[in-house]
């Protein structure tokens, strides 16, 4: 599918977190509608507006957050912390606050990493009033006794949740969601990462015919989730496959976790891929804590959605911290993880159930000049042992992924043989594909 280079496609997907990593995003606010305004340049994103206030399932879209600017002046006037330096500085969702107030109640609302001493850490307050900064553990232990000026110059109004949302048209209208949330600040691996290749995948699918639709979700994390859910329930019916992309740019080895039925489609084919990229890889099976597959996975839905990952959430010291930074994640490992959903999205593309129109013993191939025509398509010692297992086991209930993984032959090499097959009216697609 897709046309180019995996160092080219490495240095589009930096290229594209370098200038979204500026923005404070939040799940709610501007930050929001500045990353959907950049993606809507080389995409046809929809933006959707939620009000403040609407109910969806058992929670309530909340008001919305914007600041302006945020600082701590030190006893002599100079600023030692500001906003517009680092937008990890504020606690996400923090109360408007102009004080000035004695160092003993300003350290109630910091927040550091002690053994992390260098690092920003990343926190939110959404659904409680409160307000905070957050710094380095050093620069705690450098402030002093003395009035400190604090300044967060934000807003909480009745406002909008913000969401994008693509759908790109395929044979069929059922559909294969593609989610990844966009509510972090100068995060790249755990926010941005995910951003990027869901929009490299867009790029990429929009110029390939293609058998299913699909729904592309660019969603604050949690709430954006319940929200699409509870007002598209009709649209989330029409989901086959799907997968929430986070963390996908980090060093770590590819991870998948499973659905929450475990041995869905989109379960195996993600298996199959990672078991045949020839690299370490790990698979997780599904818990109801991690990203919005969880949602999607809730019981009342029960959708066919995992996850693709690199090392998990919380597994790697840089999580929610100022580590996770541009120099964290790397081109080639974003590369990587773009081809790999690549190559699973071209499994659930290719995947068919046929069945043999000559199914009393083998058909002669070699009079229909069927092993010539393959030898000079693919070549290969396997491409023989590729028909016989097509022919052998498409009997109606198995899948060229089921003669794949019983085979042990790569899938495109059993795609390739299904194809040829067909040329010469030796298979025939079920009525249900």
């Amino acid at each position: 599918m897709n046309g180019l280079s995996e160092e080219k496609s490495g240095q589009e997907l930096f290229a594209l977190i370098s200038e979204l990593y500026p923005f404070c995003r939040s799940i709610t606010g501007n930050g929001v509608r500045q990353t959907l305004e950049v993606l809507q340049k080389t995409i046809p994103v929809v933006r959707h507006e939620v009000a403040s206030g609407t109910p969806v399932f058992d929670w309530v879209i909340p008001q919305e957050w914007n600041i302006k600017a945020a600082f701590i002046k030190d006893p002599a006037g100079r600023k030692i912390i500001d906003f517009d330096s680092c937008n990890l500085h504020v606690v996400g969702y923090s109360s408007p606050v102009h004080q000035v107030m004695e160092f003993s109640e300003l350290r109630k609302h910091i927040f550091t990493l002690p053994d992390r001493p260098e690092w920003i850490p990343y926190r939110t307050s959404y659904f409680k009033d409160s307000w905070g900064f957050c710094m380095s553990h050093n620069q705690l232990l450098s402030m002093k006794d003395g009035k400190y000026e604090v300044l967060i110059d934000s807003s909480l109004t009745q406002g909008h949740l913000t969401y994008g949302e693509l759908l790109i048209k395929g044979k069929t209208s059922k559909e294969v969601l593609i989610s990844t949330h966009l509510c972090h600040p100068s995060l790249c691996n755990d926010n941005l990462s995910g951003i990027a290749l869901a929009w490299q995948l867009a790029r990429t699918l929009s110029s390939v015919p293609l058998k299913y639709s699909y729904r592309f979700l660019f969603l604050p994390a949690t709430i954006g989730s319940i929200a699409w859910l509870a007002l598209n329930e009709q649209s989330a019916a029409r989901i086959q496959h799907g997968l929430v992309l986070a963390g996908v740019g980090d060093s770590g080895r590819s991870t998948y976790k499973k659905t929450r039925k475990g041995d869905t489609e989109i379960d195996r084919a993600a298996m199959y891929v990672l078991r045949h990229s020839g690299e370490d890889f790990e698979v997780m099976d599904f818990i109801p804590y991690g990203y919005d597959e969880r949602q999607f996975c809730s019981p009342g839905f029960n959708l066919p959605v995992g996850c693709l990952m690199r090392t998990p959430f919380n597994q790697y010291p840089e999580y929610h911290t100022s580590a996770d930074n541009l120099s964290f994640v790397k081109p080639e490992f974003l590369a990587n993880s773009f081809r790999k959903c690549l190559s699973l999205l071209n499994v659930l593309e290719r995947n068919a159930v046929y069945i043999n129109q000559n199914p009393k013993c083998e058909p002669q191939l070699g009079r229909r000049g069927i092993f010539r025509a393959f030898s000079e398509r693919t070549g290969g010692p396997e491409q023989e042992m590729a028909l016989l297992w097509i022919l052998n086991l498409s009997d109606g209930t198995c899948s060229l992924l089921d003669i794949a993984e019983r085979s042990k032959l790569p899938f495109d090499l059993i795609w390739e043989a299904s194809e040829l097959l067909l040329q010469h009216g030796l298979l025939k697609a079920t009525a249900v594909q």
